[in-house]
């Protein structure tokens, strides 16, 4: 009976301790490093420490990105008031170039198998640097690398050269050359490296983490966030800029479509937001507006396709020099801007000519559709009388008589009187 009772006790100790363990907060970032990405993270940290979390779990799998946001993640992380742990995962990803630079910020780094990180020399493009530039930025990226990486206790040099050589390292190399801390399949792996684990935080201090850690809460990314950094992709910011100036086109040439107006103003502004955020070329935004100009241009004249050839030529340039980013990722590739710029020059071209042509039509309805038909006379005009035209009596006026029974010709109307002239035999004829 003693020893049962001292089982349901020890049980119960178990048990609250295990309820008792502080957690883990685990934030996914899988995408480039943008402004978005600062607010992502600053979510997380401050959810992070709301909750109680003995540390935040930062997966993280990016090509990189810019280097002004990442710079400013890096001073949120150090300034972090519970450790950050960094963990480029899953297999198969990278922490390139950007994500390089916040692996080493991080409190504790950690990769898991089939990963690799490094290859952060800094890029410029779109602006000719000369050599002397091209060396202070470098030299800049590689002072701030080697001061992360003595205050994490890493390797100086093997980090430096990532910056200086663009050398990437896999998850084996970067153990090795001690610029993570350890390697962890899972996050069960991870918790159990990171469990009782003492750290030096980035002020001198030193955190010893709970032996009992976990478990993991996954932090949950508001919806406004994960919005943003949707349209923060250059081809979904340059889709949505194509496709708000189609939208307005087609509500301009249509008054009172409305719908394409609305969808038209709102794909504009989210575009806008979008590149407002991003390294946009302004000068590559008139060639997409000059895009719209040819298009228009090619329906109203007969240049045998110059003006539509040069409208989807002007589209696809301005597409693909739109934004500047540092890495391929950051930029509207070709495939997309093909994509949109032969479809959108086609449907331009098309809608534009049903609009001319069917201004030229003459109008058919209502009292302009009466100018041009023929009536008779049913009563003498000298100058004024009756004709009986479209189906009906009408008051009419002539600029010279007309006797009763003969064929008149309506020239206008003007309130509820036509103007007629008399139709002369050989004309009917």
């Amino acid at each position: 009976m003693l020893a049962r009772s001292l089982g349901v006790c020890l049980l119960a100790l178990m048990l609250g301790a295990a309820s008792s363990a502080a957690s883990v907060g685990k934030l996914v970032v899988d995408q480039m490093i943008l402004p978005v990405t600062e607010e992502i993270i600053e979510h997380g940290i401050t959810e992070s420490v709301a909750a109680g979390d003995i540390a935040l779990l930062i997966q993280l799998a990016t090509p990189g990105g810019l280097e002004a946001s990442t710079r400013r993640i890096v001073n949120r992380v150090v300034e972090s008031p519970l450790p950050v742990i960094v963990w480029v995962a899953p297999s198969g990803e990278r922490a390139a170039s950007a994500g390089f630079i916040l692996l080493m910020a991080a409190d504790v780094a950690a990769m898991a198998p089939g990963t690799n990180t490094g290859a952060a020399h800094p890029v410029v493009l779109g602006v000719e640097v000369d050599e002397v530039m091209s060396a202070k930025m470098t030299n800049d990226s590689a002072a701030f690398i080697r001061s992360l990486a003595a205050k994490r206790g890493r390797n100086v040099e093997a980090a430096e050269k990532a910056v200086r050589e663009s050398i990437a390292y896999t998850e084996e190399e970067a153990l090795e050359l001690e610029l993570i801390d350890f390697i962890a399949a899972d996050e069960a792996a991870l918790l159990a490296r990171v469990a009782g684990r003492s750290i030096q935080r980035f002020d001198g201090t030193t955190v010893v983490l709970d032996p009992v850690a976990g478990p993991i809460r996954p932090i949950e990314i508001p919806l406004r966030l994960q919005l943003l950094a949707f349209i923060m992709n250059p081809n979904v910011a340059f889709v949505l800029f194509s496709l708000g100036m189609l939208g307005l086109w087609a509500e301009f040439q249509n008054p009172g479509g409305i719908l394409p107006g609305v969808v038209g103003a709102l794909a504009l502004l989210l575009a806008g937001i979008a590149l407002n955020m991003l390294p946009t070329r302004y000068a590559a935004l008139a060639l997409v507006l000059a895009a719209f100009a040819f298009f228009a241009l090619e329906a109203k004249f007969t240049s045998h396709g110059i003006f539509g050839t040069a409208g989807v030529l002007a589209m696809f340039i301005g597409a693909v020099l739109l934004v500047d980013g540092p890495i391929p990722e950051m930029r509207v590739s070709w495939i997309t801007a093909l994509a949109v710029s032969v479809p959108f020059g086609i449907i331009a071209i098309f809608l534009m000519t049903l609009v001319i042509r069917s201004r030229g039509h003459r109008v058919t309805t209502g009292e302009e559709g009466m100018v041009g038909e023929i009536g008779l006379a049913r009563t003498e005009l000298a100058p004024e009388g009756r004709v009986f035209v479209h189906g009906e009596l009408w008051n009419a006026v002539s600029s010279s008589p007309v006797p009763a029974g003969q064929k008149v010709r309506v020239l206008r109307v003007r309130e509820l009187r036509v103007e007629v002239e008399p139709v002369e035999r050989s004309s009917e004829q």
